[in-house]
Protein backbone atom coordinates (compact mmCIF):
# COMPACT_ATOMS: atom_id res chain seq x y z
CA UNK A 1 0.00 0.00 0.00
CA UNK A 2 2.74 2.38 0.63
CA UNK A 3 4.78 1.79 -2.22
CA UNK A 4 2.35 2.71 -4.50
CA UNK A 5 0.68 5.71 -2.46
CA UNK A 6 4.62 6.54 -3.02
CA UNK A 7 4.29 6.03 -6.45
CA UNK A 8 1.06 8.20 -7.09
CA UNK A 9 2.68 11.14 -4.87
CA UNK A 10 6.13 10.78 -6.98
CA UNK A 11 3.80 10.68 -10.50
CA UNK A 12 2.32 13.97 -9.93
CA UNK A 13 6.29 15.37 -8.96
CA UNK A 14 7.15 13.67 -12.22
CA UNK A 15 4.59 12.11 -14.34
CA UNK A 16 4.04 12.69 -18.13
CA UNK A 17 1.24 15.94 -17.19
CA UNK A 18 -1.09 14.74 -20.16
CA UNK A 19 -1.48 11.20 -18.51
CA UNK A 20 -1.97 13.01 -15.33
CA UNK A 21 -4.21 15.41 -15.95
CA UNK A 22 -6.22 12.30 -17.65
CA UNK A 23 -5.69 10.34 -14.78
CA UNK A 24 -6.92 12.92 -12.24
CA UNK A 25 -9.35 14.50 -14.50
CA UNK A 26 -11.83 11.66 -15.70
CA UNK A 27 -13.08 10.14 -12.37
CA UNK A 28 -13.15 14.02 -10.91
CA UNK A 29 -15.16 14.39 -13.95
CA UNK A 30 -17.04 11.59 -13.63
CA UNK A 31 -17.93 12.18 -9.48
CA UNK A 32 -18.70 15.75 -10.15
CA UNK A 33 -20.80 15.09 -12.95
CA UNK A 34 -22.63 12.06 -11.66
CA UNK A 35 -23.41 14.70 -8.16
CA UNK A 36 -24.19 17.63 -10.70
CA UNK A 37 -26.81 14.90 -12.75
CA UNK A 38 -28.51 14.31 -8.99
CA UNK A 39 -30.03 17.70 -10.43
CA UNK A 40 -30.48 17.10 -13.74
CA UNK A 41 -32.06 13.66 -14.05
CA UNK A 42 -34.48 14.96 -11.49
CA UNK A 43 -35.50 17.69 -13.78
CA UNK A 44 -36.02 15.02 -16.68
CA UNK A 45 -38.41 13.04 -14.78
CA UNK A 46 -39.98 15.73 -13.65
CA UNK A 47 -40.48 17.66 -16.38
CA UNK A 48 -41.63 15.02 -18.47
CA UNK A 49 -43.85 13.35 -15.87
CA UNK A 50 -44.87 16.11 -13.56
CA UNK A 51 -45.80 19.30 -16.29
CA UNK A 52 -44.62 22.81 -16.65
CA UNK A 53 -45.67 24.01 -13.34
CA UNK A 54 -43.44 21.14 -11.45
CA UNK A 55 -40.34 22.22 -13.58
CA UNK A 56 -40.79 25.96 -12.72
CA UNK A 57 -41.42 24.92 -9.46
CA UNK A 58 -37.94 22.87 -8.80
CA UNK A 59 -36.40 25.34 -10.38
CA UNK A 60 -37.69 28.57 -7.80
CA UNK A 61 -36.20 26.12 -5.25
CA UNK A 62 -32.96 25.92 -6.81
CA UNK A 63 -31.30 29.66 -5.35
CA UNK A 64 -31.83 27.69 -1.78
CA UNK A 65 -29.99 24.47 -2.97
CA UNK A 66 -27.61 26.59 -4.42
CA UNK A 67 -27.17 28.32 -1.33
CA UNK A 68 -26.49 24.88 0.66
CA UNK A 69 -23.85 23.80 -2.21
CA UNK A 70 -22.18 26.88 -2.12
CA UNK A 71 -21.21 25.57 2.13
CA UNK A 72 -19.83 22.49 0.39
CA UNK A 73 -16.39 23.94 -1.40
CA UNK A 74 -16.26 26.52 1.24
CA UNK A 75 -15.00 23.70 3.11
CA UNK A 76 -14.34 21.03 1.39
CA UNK A 77 -12.18 22.60 -1.72
CA UNK A 78 -9.50 24.75 1.06
CA UNK A 79 -9.04 21.56 3.09
CA UNK A 80 -8.51 19.57 0.02
CA UNK A 81 -6.03 22.08 -1.59
CA UNK A 82 -4.24 22.55 1.87
CA UNK A 83 -3.79 18.88 1.81
CA UNK A 84 -2.09 18.28 -0.98
CA UNK A 85 0.27 20.67 -0.53
CA UNK A 86 0.97 19.48 2.72
CA UNK A 87 1.30 16.06 1.05
CA UNK A 88 4.14 17.54 -0.97
CA UNK A 89 6.06 18.72 2.01
CA UNK A 90 5.44 15.63 3.82
CA UNK A 91 3.36 16.90 6.80
CA UNK A 92 1.30 13.54 7.60
CA UNK A 93 -0.04 14.95 11.08
CA UNK A 94 -1.01 18.10 9.29
CA UNK A 95 -3.11 16.07 6.64
CA UNK A 96 -4.86 13.80 9.29
CA UNK A 97 -6.45 17.37 11.18
CA UNK A 98 -7.86 18.71 8.01
CA UNK A 99 -9.77 15.15 7.71
CA UNK A 100 -11.08 15.47 11.14
CA UNK A 101 -11.65 19.45 11.15
CA UNK A 102 -13.38 18.83 7.36
CA UNK A 103 -16.21 16.28 9.47
CA UNK A 104 -16.33 18.74 12.05
CA UNK A 105 -16.81 22.04 10.23
CA UNK A 106 -19.62 19.83 7.99
CA UNK A 107 -21.43 19.18 11.11
CA UNK A 108 -21.34 22.50 12.01
CA UNK A 109 -22.46 23.67 9.27
CA UNK A 110 -25.62 21.65 9.40
CA UNK A 111 -26.84 22.12 12.67
CA UNK A 112 -26.70 25.35 12.28
CA UNK A 113 -28.12 26.48 9.01
CA UNK A 114 -31.25 23.44 8.00
CA UNK A 115 -33.07 24.71 11.22
CA UNK A 116 -33.09 28.64 9.86
CA UNK A 117 -33.82 27.32 6.45
CA UNK A 118 -37.05 25.43 7.65
CA UNK A 119 -38.08 28.15 9.65
CA UNK A 120 -37.75 31.06 7.36
CA UNK A 121 -38.44 28.62 4.07
CA UNK A 122 -41.65 30.80 2.66
CA UNK A 123 -40.02 34.14 2.59
CA UNK A 124 -36.76 32.87 1.15
CA UNK A 125 -39.52 31.43 -1.66
CA UNK A 126 -40.89 34.72 -1.91
CA UNK A 127 -38.11 36.48 -2.50
CA UNK A 128 -36.85 34.00 -5.55
CA UNK A 129 -39.95 35.17 -6.91
CA UNK A 130 -42.35 32.88 -6.07
CA UNK A 131 -45.48 34.86 -5.32
CA UNK A 132 -45.73 35.91 -9.05
CA UNK A 133 -45.71 32.35 -10.60
CA UNK A 134 -48.91 29.62 -10.65
CA UNK A 135 -49.99 28.13 -7.79
CA UNK A 136 -48.54 24.75 -9.23
CA UNK A 137 -45.08 26.53 -9.39
CA UNK A 138 -45.15 27.48 -5.68
CA UNK A 139 -46.42 24.70 -4.01
CA UNK A 140 -44.11 22.37 -5.86
CA UNK A 141 -41.02 24.67 -5.04
CA UNK A 142 -42.23 24.29 -1.41
CA UNK A 143 -42.66 20.45 -0.94
CA UNK A 144 -39.45 19.90 -2.54
CA UNK A 145 -37.21 22.07 -0.23
CA UNK A 146 -39.05 20.72 2.24
CA UNK A 147 -38.32 16.64 1.84
CA UNK A 148 -34.94 17.39 0.70
CA UNK A 149 -33.46 19.74 2.96
CA UNK A 150 -32.72 16.86 5.56
CA UNK A 151 -30.40 15.43 3.39
CA UNK A 152 -27.74 17.77 3.27
CA UNK A 153 -25.56 16.61 6.04
CA UNK A 154 -25.10 13.87 3.67
CA UNK A 155 -24.18 14.85 0.78
CA UNK A 156 -21.40 17.62 2.02
CA UNK A 157 -19.90 14.93 4.14
CA UNK A 158 -19.86 12.85 1.31
CA UNK A 159 -18.73 15.74 -1.17
CA UNK A 160 -16.03 16.86 1.64
CA UNK A 161 -14.41 13.37 1.80
CA UNK A 162 -14.39 12.81 -1.79
CA UNK A 163 -12.59 16.19 -2.41
CA UNK A 164 -10.04 14.86 0.70
CA UNK A 165 -9.19 11.29 -1.58
CA UNK A 166 -8.84 12.95 -4.45
CA UNK A 167 -6.55 15.42 -3.25
CA UNK A 168 -4.31 12.71 -2.14
CA UNK A 169 -4.74 10.93 -5.23
CA UNK A 170 -6.99 9.09 -5.14
CA UNK A 171 -9.53 9.87 -7.69
CA UNK A 172 -11.36 6.73 -8.29
CA UNK A 173 -12.01 6.28 -4.85
CA UNK A 174 -13.14 9.52 -4.39
CA UNK A 175 -15.49 9.51 -8.16
CA UNK A 176 -17.12 6.20 -6.95
CA UNK A 177 -18.81 8.34 -3.52
CA UNK A 178 -20.65 9.89 -6.61
CA UNK A 179 -21.19 6.82 -8.49
CA UNK A 180 -22.70 4.84 -5.76
CA UNK A 181 -25.55 7.64 -4.76
CA UNK A 182 -26.04 8.27 -8.26
CA UNK A 183 -27.00 5.19 -9.23
CA UNK A 184 -29.30 4.93 -6.73
CA UNK A 185 -30.96 8.33 -7.98
CA UNK A 186 -31.34 7.33 -11.42
CA UNK A 187 -33.25 3.74 -10.09
CA UNK A 188 -35.33 5.42 -7.32
CA UNK A 189 -36.60 8.59 -9.12
CA UNK A 190 -38.88 6.66 -12.16
CA UNK A 191 -39.96 4.43 -9.21
CA UNK A 192 -41.06 7.05 -6.60
CA UNK A 193 -41.71 9.83 -9.18
CA UNK A 194 -44.39 7.18 -12.03
CA UNK A 195 -44.26 3.65 -9.83
CA UNK A 196 -45.52 5.25 -6.81
CA UNK A 197 -47.01 8.34 -8.19
CA UNK A 198 -45.21 10.90 -5.63
CA UNK A 199 -44.26 13.02 -8.19
CA UNK A 200 -41.78 16.04 -6.84
CA UNK A 201 -41.88 14.79 -3.50
CA UNK A 202 -40.54 11.78 -5.25
CA UNK A 203 -37.50 12.91 -6.54
CA UNK A 204 -36.75 14.78 -3.23
CA UNK A 205 -36.70 11.41 -1.12
CA UNK A 206 -35.01 9.45 -4.01
CA UNK A 207 -31.73 12.44 -3.64
CA UNK A 208 -31.78 11.56 0.33
CA UNK A 209 -31.41 8.71 0.31
CA UNK A 210 -28.69 8.23 -2.45
CA UNK A 211 -27.36 11.26 -0.59
CA UNK A 212 -26.78 8.94 2.70
CA UNK A 213 -25.50 6.19 0.36
CA UNK A 214 -22.97 8.39 -0.88
CA UNK A 215 -21.97 9.09 2.56
CA UNK A 216 -22.07 6.00 3.83
CA UNK A 217 -19.20 5.03 0.85
CA UNK A 218 -16.70 7.61 1.52
CA UNK A 219 -16.81 6.75 5.06
CA UNK A 220 -16.41 3.27 3.95
CA UNK A 221 -13.02 3.40 2.90
CA UNK A 222 -11.50 5.48 5.74
CA UNK A 223 -12.71 2.55 7.78
CA UNK A 224 -11.35 0.34 5.88
CA UNK A 225 -7.52 2.01 5.60
CA UNK A 226 -7.55 2.36 1.82
CA UNK A 227 -6.61 5.93 2.26
CA UNK A 228 -3.17 7.57 2.33
CA UNK A 229 -4.28 9.58 5.16
CA UNK A 230 -6.16 7.97 7.84
CA UNK A 231 -9.27 9.17 9.34
CA UNK A 232 -9.15 9.24 13.72
CA UNK A 233 -11.76 9.90 15.66
CA UNK A 234 -9.36 11.96 17.83
CA UNK A 235 -8.72 14.15 15.03
CA UNK A 236 -12.38 15.52 14.75
CA UNK A 237 -11.85 19.16 15.99
CA UNK A 238 -11.59 22.73 14.23
CA UNK A 239 -8.21 23.41 14.65
CA UNK A 240 -6.78 27.27 14.75
CA UNK A 241 -3.18 26.68 13.01
CA UNK A 242 -5.92 25.27 9.90
CA UNK A 243 -8.84 26.25 9.73
CA UNK A 244 -8.49 30.23 8.93
CA UNK A 245 -6.21 29.27 5.68
CA UNK A 246 -8.18 26.29 4.70
CA UNK A 247 -11.36 28.31 4.60
CA UNK A 248 -10.11 31.59 2.96
CA UNK A 249 -8.78 29.49 0.35
CA UNK A 250 -12.73 27.49 0.07
CA UNK A 251 -14.20 30.98 0.02
CA UNK A 252 -13.41 32.08 -3.47
CA UNK A 253 -15.27 28.65 -4.64
CA UNK A 254 -18.07 29.16 -1.95
CA UNK A 255 -18.30 33.41 -3.47
CA UNK A 256 -18.59 31.81 -6.85
CA UNK A 257 -21.53 29.59 -5.51
CA UNK A 258 -23.13 32.09 -3.44
CA UNK A 259 -22.89 34.55 -6.08
CA UNK A 260 -24.46 32.25 -8.51
CA UNK A 261 -27.78 31.70 -5.93
CA UNK A 262 -28.16 35.04 -6.18
CA UNK A 263 -27.56 35.71 -9.96
CA UNK A 264 -30.14 33.21 -10.49
CA UNK A 265 -32.79 34.34 -7.95
CA UNK A 266 -32.13 37.74 -10.00
CA UNK A 267 -32.84 36.10 -13.14
CA UNK A 268 -36.04 34.59 -11.37
CA UNK A 269 -37.27 37.74 -9.57
CA UNK A 270 -36.16 39.82 -13.37
CA UNK A 271 -38.47 37.14 -15.21
CA UNK A 272 -41.33 37.95 -12.34
CA UNK A 273 -40.99 41.84 -12.68
CA UNK A 274 -40.70 42.06 -16.52
CA UNK A 275 -42.65 39.05 -17.80
CA UNK A 276 -46.42 40.96 -18.63
CA UNK A 277 -48.11 37.24 -16.57
CA UNK A 278 -48.19 34.55 -14.81
CA UNK A 279 -48.14 32.19 -17.51
CA UNK A 280 -44.98 34.04 -19.05
CA UNK A 281 -43.33 34.11 -16.22
CA UNK A 282 -43.89 30.71 -15.38
CA UNK A 283 -42.43 29.42 -19.21
CA UNK A 284 -39.65 31.75 -18.45
CA UNK A 285 -38.56 30.12 -15.37
CA UNK A 286 -39.43 26.74 -17.15
CA UNK A 287 -36.71 28.07 -19.13
CA UNK A 288 -34.43 28.96 -17.19
CA UNK A 289 -34.59 25.48 -15.35
CA UNK A 290 -33.39 24.13 -18.70
CA UNK A 291 -30.42 26.50 -19.05
CA UNK A 292 -29.33 25.70 -15.98
CA UNK A 293 -29.64 21.85 -16.04
CA UNK A 294 -27.83 21.54 -19.56
CA UNK A 295 -25.65 23.98 -18.30
CA UNK A 296 -24.41 21.72 -15.50
CA UNK A 297 -24.54 18.87 -17.91
CA UNK A 298 -22.42 20.78 -20.58
CA UNK A 299 -19.91 21.85 -18.53
CA UNK A 300 -18.71 19.19 -16.50
CA UNK A 301 -16.22 17.82 -18.76
CA UNK A 302 -14.25 22.07 -18.01
CA UNK A 303 -15.11 21.33 -14.04
CA UNK A 304 -13.96 17.92 -14.14
CA UNK A 305 -10.40 19.55 -16.00
CA UNK A 306 -10.55 21.88 -13.27
CA UNK A 307 -10.44 18.98 -10.41
CA UNK A 308 -7.71 17.22 -12.34
CA UNK A 309 -5.52 20.49 -12.13
CA UNK A 310 -6.26 21.12 -8.65
CA UNK A 311 -3.81 18.37 -6.90
CA UNK A 312 -1.26 18.80 -9.29
CA UNK A 313 -1.00 22.41 -8.79
CA UNK A 314 -0.60 22.57 -5.31
CA UNK A 315 1.90 19.47 -4.98
CA UNK A 316 4.11 20.93 -7.52
CA UNK A 317 3.69 24.30 -5.39
CA UNK A 318 4.43 22.85 -2.32
CA UNK A 319 7.35 21.31 -3.42
CA UNK A 320 8.28 24.69 -5.03
CA UNK A 321 8.66 22.45 -8.47
CA UNK A 322 7.85 25.98 -10.44
CA UNK A 323 8.40 24.48 -13.78
CA UNK A 324 6.21 22.35 -13.73
CA UNK A 325 3.35 24.37 -12.44
CA UNK A 326 3.94 26.28 -15.46
CA UNK A 327 3.71 23.69 -17.43
CA UNK A 328 0.69 22.61 -15.89
CA UNK A 329 -1.23 26.28 -16.43
CA UNK A 330 -0.26 25.83 -20.31
CA UNK A 331 -1.62 22.64 -20.69
CA UNK A 332 -4.81 23.62 -18.66
CA UNK A 333 -5.47 25.78 -20.77
CA UNK A 334 -5.07 24.05 -23.91
CA UNK A 335 -7.47 21.32 -22.37
CA UNK A 336 -10.14 23.78 -20.87
CA UNK A 337 -10.11 25.72 -24.91
CA UNK A 338 -11.00 23.07 -26.62
CA UNK A 339 -13.85 21.99 -23.71
CA UNK A 340 -15.28 25.30 -23.58
CA UNK A 341 -15.69 25.73 -27.84
CA UNK A 342 -17.50 21.99 -27.31
CA UNK A 343 -19.79 23.48 -24.99
CA UNK A 344 -21.00 26.70 -27.00
CA UNK A 345 -20.87 24.01 -30.29
CA UNK A 346 -23.35 22.03 -28.28
CA UNK A 347 -25.62 25.07 -26.76
CA UNK A 348 -25.78 27.51 -29.63
CA UNK A 349 -25.82 25.64 -33.03
CA UNK A 350 -28.81 24.61 -34.39
CA UNK A 351 -30.07 22.23 -33.55
CA UNK A 352 -28.53 20.94 -30.70
CA UNK A 353 -30.87 23.62 -28.31
CA UNK A 354 -33.64 22.25 -29.40
CA UNK A 355 -32.26 18.02 -28.61
CA UNK A 356 -30.66 19.93 -25.20
CA UNK A 357 -34.58 21.58 -24.03
CA UNK A 358 -36.34 18.54 -25.43
CA UNK A 359 -34.64 16.44 -22.69
CA UNK A 360 -36.34 18.65 -19.86
CA UNK A 361 -39.48 19.49 -21.27
CA UNK A 362 -42.46 17.27 -22.51
CA UNK A 363 -43.07 17.16 -25.97
CA UNK A 364 -46.83 18.89 -25.31
CA UNK A 365 -45.05 21.83 -24.31
CA UNK A 366 -43.90 22.91 -28.25
CA UNK A 367 -43.73 26.36 -27.39
CA UNK A 368 -42.00 25.99 -24.04
CA UNK A 369 -39.12 23.91 -25.96
CA UNK A 370 -38.93 26.29 -28.45
CA UNK A 371 -38.82 29.35 -25.90
CA UNK A 372 -35.83 27.50 -23.94
CA UNK A 373 -33.54 26.91 -27.40
CA UNK A 374 -34.07 30.49 -27.49
CA UNK A 375 -32.75 31.22 -24.43
CA UNK A 376 -30.21 28.94 -24.43
CA UNK A 377 -28.34 29.67 -28.09
CA UNK A 378 -28.24 33.81 -26.77
CA UNK A 379 -26.98 32.89 -23.00
CA UNK A 380 -24.25 30.82 -24.14
CA UNK A 381 -23.21 32.47 -27.89
CA UNK A 382 -19.70 33.46 -25.42
CA UNK A 383 -19.46 30.88 -23.42
CA UNK A 384 -15.98 29.63 -25.34
CA UNK A 385 -14.37 32.13 -24.20
CA UNK A 386 -13.90 31.95 -20.20
CA UNK A 387 -11.78 29.13 -20.11
CA UNK A 388 -8.77 31.36 -19.29
CA UNK A 389 -11.01 32.63 -16.35
CA UNK A 390 -11.67 28.92 -14.99
CA UNK A 391 -7.89 28.00 -15.29
CA UNK A 392 -6.76 31.14 -13.90
CA UNK A 393 -9.52 30.42 -10.11
CA UNK A 394 -8.42 27.34 -10.07
CA UNK A 395 -5.15 28.04 -10.04
CA UNK A 396 -4.45 30.86 -7.59
CA UNK A 397 -6.61 28.20 -5.34
CA UNK A 398 -4.49 25.23 -5.74
CA UNK A 399 -1.86 27.23 -5.32
CA UNK A 400 -2.85 28.94 -1.94
CA UNK A 401 -3.99 32.43 -3.31
CA UNK A 402 -7.42 33.23 -2.17
CA UNK A 403 -8.07 36.37 -2.28
CA UNK A 404 -6.77 36.75 -6.33
CA UNK A 405 -8.95 33.55 -6.82
CA UNK A 406 -12.30 35.57 -4.80
CA UNK A 407 -11.52 38.48 -7.25
CA UNK A 408 -11.34 35.99 -10.52
CA UNK A 409 -14.33 34.32 -9.59
CA UNK A 410 -16.46 37.67 -8.65
CA UNK A 411 -15.72 38.94 -11.63
CA UNK A 412 -17.86 37.63 -13.74
CA UNK A 413 -20.92 37.34 -11.87
CA UNK A 414 -20.71 40.07 -8.82
CA UNK A 415 -19.19 42.74 -10.03
CA UNK A 416 -20.23 42.52 -14.09
CA UNK A 417 -23.48 40.09 -14.53
CA UNK A 418 -25.28 41.00 -11.55
CA UNK A 419 -25.51 44.86 -12.33
CA UNK A 420 -26.28 43.88 -16.11
CA UNK A 421 -29.62 41.70 -15.17
CA UNK A 422 -30.80 45.03 -13.49
CA UNK A 423 -30.16 47.35 -15.85
CA UNK A 424 -30.51 46.70 -19.46
CA UNK A 425 -33.64 45.74 -19.66
CA UNK A 426 -34.46 49.37 -18.91
CA UNK A 427 -32.97 50.38 -22.39
CA UNK A 428 -34.18 47.15 -24.87
CA UNK A 429 -38.41 46.41 -25.28
CA UNK A 430 -37.73 42.96 -25.53
CA UNK A 431 -37.32 42.40 -21.68
CA UNK A 432 -36.82 38.82 -21.76
CA UNK A 433 -33.74 39.63 -24.30
CA UNK A 434 -32.41 41.91 -22.49
CA UNK A 435 -31.86 39.60 -19.13
CA UNK A 436 -30.41 36.72 -21.34
CA UNK A 437 -28.03 38.95 -23.25
CA UNK A 438 -26.39 39.94 -19.65
CA UNK A 439 -24.72 36.63 -20.27
CA UNK A 440 -22.68 36.66 -22.92
CA UNK A 441 -21.90 40.23 -21.98
CA UNK A 442 -19.91 39.26 -18.80
CA UNK A 443 -18.45 36.36 -20.66
CA UNK A 444 -16.41 38.72 -22.68
CA UNK A 445 -15.79 41.33 -19.81
CA UNK A 446 -15.19 39.25 -17.09
CA UNK A 447 -12.45 36.64 -19.44
CA UNK A 448 -10.63 40.86 -20.78
CA UNK A 449 -9.98 41.45 -17.10
CA UNK A 450 -8.56 38.02 -16.40
CA UNK A 451 -5.74 38.12 -18.74
CA UNK A 452 -3.52 40.82 -17.29
CA UNK A 453 -2.62 39.67 -13.51
CA UNK A 454 -2.47 36.05 -15.14
CA UNK A 455 0.39 36.94 -17.63
CA UNK A 456 1.92 38.58 -14.67
CA UNK A 457 1.87 35.57 -12.64
CA UNK A 458 2.74 33.48 -15.68
CA UNK A 459 6.20 35.88 -16.16
CA UNK A 460 6.70 35.55 -12.12
CA UNK A 461 6.83 31.62 -12.79
CA UNK A 462 9.16 31.93 -15.97
CA UNK A 463 11.50 33.83 -14.13
CA UNK A 464 11.70 31.88 -11.14
CA UNK A 465 12.49 28.73 -13.34
CA UNK A 466 15.57 29.86 -15.01
CA UNK A 467 17.26 31.13 -11.54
Amino acid sequence: MAVRDKSTLDEMASGNLGRLLIKFSWPALVAMSLNALYAVVDRVFIGHGCGVDAMAGVQLAMPVMMLLTAFGPLIGVGHSAILSIKLGAGDREACEKLVGETIALKLLLYVVLIPLLYVFLDPVLSLCGADKMTPGARAAAKVYLQIILASHLFSHLAFGLSALQRAEGGAIRSMMCMVVGFGANLILDPILIFGLGMGVAGAAWATNIAMFLSCVWAFGYYGRGKTEVRLRLSRIWVYPELVGRSLSIGLSPFLQHLMSALIVASLQIAFAKWMPDEGARTAEIASLGVFNGALILILMPTLGCQQGLQPIFGYNWGARNFRRVLATLKLGFMVTTVLTTISFVIQVIPPFPTYLARMFVSADSPDVIALAAHDLALSNCMIWCISINVVATTYYQSIGKPMMAILLSMLRQGVVLLPIIWILPYFMADKAFAIWLSMPISDVLCNAATIPPLWANIRFLRNVRTR
